[in-house]
């Protein structure tokens, strides 16, 4: 039986004022679980006077307040875990123990970092640059901020928004994506009782909704999580009403492995590292770029490693199904499309006749020109190519467009140290990939956006600084 769902405003649940709709689908099972409103530009226009309301009495709170409240949040969120897990896999179908662990329990430890953040500003000090005169910057929220926000994950991503924009002092208007709601309004309802009303609204809708709200006059920033033309879509119209943008884009990150690595558990890693969340994830393992003399060990060792991991509904899967049907299709015809010279070693197909599940796949002597190498599959696809000299491997790396993550796999310390440096990646791991830290920036180059999220940094993105100047 499904749900009707509602949007969130000034701490209350309320039925859109729009009258269209969606279903919510649950990928598992291809069955309706909910019915979510598509939110008009009135339904916008509550959420935003709402946030602008809440604004001056939440811009005044003292860093400790704010850190009080978030501290409240994440023990909440930990004592839902349940609620939460349950809304987010009839959305998402992840395995329950994956929302369990690396979004409930993760994001608690996050907005907990987020609570320290908000009472450990740091700037220039006050003094007297100029004689006569004393001068001293002041750290601003900016005000109301509009939000949008992907459906891998759907829980994490609205963490990472709201964490430092609260912490920073900011209210908040924030649209989770159509497909995956659920989870979002479990997190706003444990706001209430934590959060004055109006500071977190919650509006609910499709694209045309995240346009109202990326060109809405009242958010002083827009940050999204998606898609390079999402985000080129937010640039523009923040472009127009000359709004700050924060935008994490796509991946397709290469994984640079040398001849010195133990190649079963390096390609252990590498494969987990491709498939976790279904290769659903901006940063996954997407380009294995391995040295040729150990290229057709590598690749088998991959290929064996893709052959255990297991996807399904079940509580034993790594994976669960693509999230929704289109995105279904469009993993499909990347593997449909391939050229002639490309070689799947394993996988390439549905898994089942039910859900969209996926199976992990393989694709050797691939070119670097190929689509399937330069375009963003976003799902749980490895290729696999073949280098001689370490220029070469950088060329390969850095020669697509996108540079949010990446990773280099060997035992010699200058050439960890060179690839590092070299490497033209917002991340860069060293025999390892995919881990982040609360502490440590997340974020991308070129088309995979600007701004960071996690780190103090990203608490900087939701403040503005504003210079006083004293005369004597």
């Amino acid at each position: 039986m499904s749900t009707t769902l509602q949007n969130f405003i000034a701490g209350a649940f309320v039925p859109a004022v729009g009258t269209d709709t969606l279903d919510v689908i649950d990928p598992r099972t291809e069955e309706v679980v909910a019915v979510s409103p598509i939110s008009s530009a009135a339904d916008v226009d509550a959420a935003m006077a709402a946030a602008a309301e809440a604004f001056p009495a939440w811009k005044r709170t003292t860093p400790s307040a704010r850190q009080k409240a978030l501290l409240a949040l994440a023990d909440a969120l930990e004592a839902r875990s349940d609620d939460l897990v349950e809304a987010q896999a009839r959305n998402t179908g992840q395995p329950k123990a994956t929302i369990a662990s690396e979004e409930v329990a993760v994001g608690a430890d996050q907005l907990r970092y987020f609570a320290g953040a908000a009472r450990s500003a740091t700037g220039l000090a006050s003094g007297e640059y100029l004689e006569g005169l004393t001068s001293s910057v002041r750290r601003e929220p900016i005000g109301v901020v509009a939000q949008v926000t992907p459906w891998n994950y759907p829980l994490m991503m609205a963490l990472w928004k709201i964490g430092p924009a609260l912490a920073a002092g900011n209210t908040i208007v924030l649209k989770p994506s159509d497909t995956t709601p659920e989870s979002t309004l479990v997190l706003a309802d444990l706001t209430r009782g934590i959060l004055p009303h109006g500071v977190f609204n919650v509006v609910l809708g499709d694209a045309s909704t995240g346009a109202l709200l990326t060109e809405h006059p009242v958010p002083g920033l827009v940050a999204i999580t998606g898609s390079v033309r999402a985000g080129r879509a937010v640039a523009t119209s923040g472009a127009a009403g000359l709004k700050r943008v924060h935008l994490e884009l796509g991946g397709k990150a290469p994984v640079v492995v040398f001849p010195d690595v133990d190649i079963d558990a390096a390609a252990e890693s590498i494969a987990q590292a491709g498939f976790f969340n279904a290769g659903q994830d901006c940063t996954a393992a997407t380009r294995v770029i391995v040295h040729r003399s150990i290229h057709d060990a590598f690749c088998d060792a991959l290929v064996r490693a893709a052959e255990g991991t297991i996807t399904g509904a079940g509580d034993d899967a790594f994976y669960g199904p693509l999230n929704n049907a289109r995105h279904f299709a469009a993993v499909s015809n990347a593997i449909d499309s391939l050229p002639e010279h490309a070689t799947i070693r394993t996988g390439g197909f549905r898994v089942g006749d039910v859900g969209y599940f996926f199976a992990p796949t393989v694709i050797a002597d691939v070119e670097q020109t190929d689509a399937i190498v330069q375009d963003e599959v976003f799902g749980p696809v490895l290729t696999v190519q073949s280098f001689d000299t370490a220029d070469e491997a950088l060329e390969l790396a850095n020669g697509v467009r996108y540079a949010l993550a990446s990773s280099v796999w060997t035992a010699d310390h200058t050439t960890a140290e060179r690839f590092a440096r070299d490497l033209d990646f917002g991340c860069v791991w060293i025999n390892t990939h995919i881990p982040l830290a609360a502490e440590m920036p997340h974020g991308g180059f070129k088309q995979s956006g600007y701004g960071k999220d996690l780190s103090a940094y990203s608490v900087d993105d939701y403040t503005r600084f504003k210079h006083v100047m004293s005369a004597h």
